[in-house]
């Protein structure tokens, strides 16, 4: 069961599905070229990217397809709109769209040492980054923080987690997979990113709510 929607939440997926549905039906490829973002050297790079790649998902049938815009908004509707009613309308905002932005930082950093390993540039400069597992990362690291102690239930575990445990999971595993080469194409560092932010926010608001003057 999912939580009630709330609007915020209700308004990113929607946004979600106009731009996946314009961009494979409507305006194929060019929306996925001017609304994805690329490294920040490229001449590829606009500035307006930096928020649209997070509503950008991969096109269908190509790579995971139809999958990647599923598991994230699902992933978003378990977790946001807690969140959202907690945190209160701005904050969310800034924790969803900071966690993105975080998200593709950390990406461009791992492309920089990439190019300082010697791989070739222009191949760098050419891939674009797409959706918005950054942000929901960052969102799934913020309800770890700020709800430690909730049990979640997934697929295939016969027993619930602890939700303290999700931010520490996603760390180790995206950094294994991001070293390792692990299921190519996709941005794990980003991931990283995303639940750093989340994490460093929520701890942040959760410290100034339980501080007394």
């Amino acid at each position: 069961m999912f939580p009630k929607l709330t609007p915020i939440t209700r308004n990113i997926l929607i946004l979600n599905v106009i731009f996946y549905l314009a961009s494979n039906f409507i305006a194929f490829p060019l929306f996925y070229e001017m609304f994805s973002v690329y490294y920040i050297a490229s001449p590829f790079f606009k500035v307006w990217q930096l928020i649209t790649h997070m509503f950008m998902h991969a096109p269908m049938g190509q790579g995971i397809g139809l999958t990647h815009i599923l598991f994230n908004m699902l992933t978003l509707l378990s977790f946001g709109p807690v969140l959202e009613q907690v945190l209160g309308d701005r904050k969310y905002i800034i924790l969803y769209f900071a966690s993105g932005i975080g998200a593709y930082a950390l990406n461009c950093g791992w492309n920089y040492f990439e190019i300082m390993q010697g791989a070739n540039p222009m191949e760098i400069y050419s891939i674009p980054m797409m959706g918005a597992s950054g942000a929901i990362f960052g969102v799934v690291a913020a309800f770890s923080t700020m709800f430690p102690d909730s049990k979640l239930f997934f697929m295939f575990i016969p027993f619930p987690v602890k939700a303290k445990y999700l931010f520490p999971g996603i760390i180790v595993i995206s950094l294994y997979l991001g070293f390792s080469g692990s299921m190519g194409g996709i941005a794990h560092f980003a991931h990283i990113g995303g639940a750093l932010v989340g994490y460093f926010l929520a701890k942040n608001w959760k410290n100034d709510h339980f501080r007394i003057n």
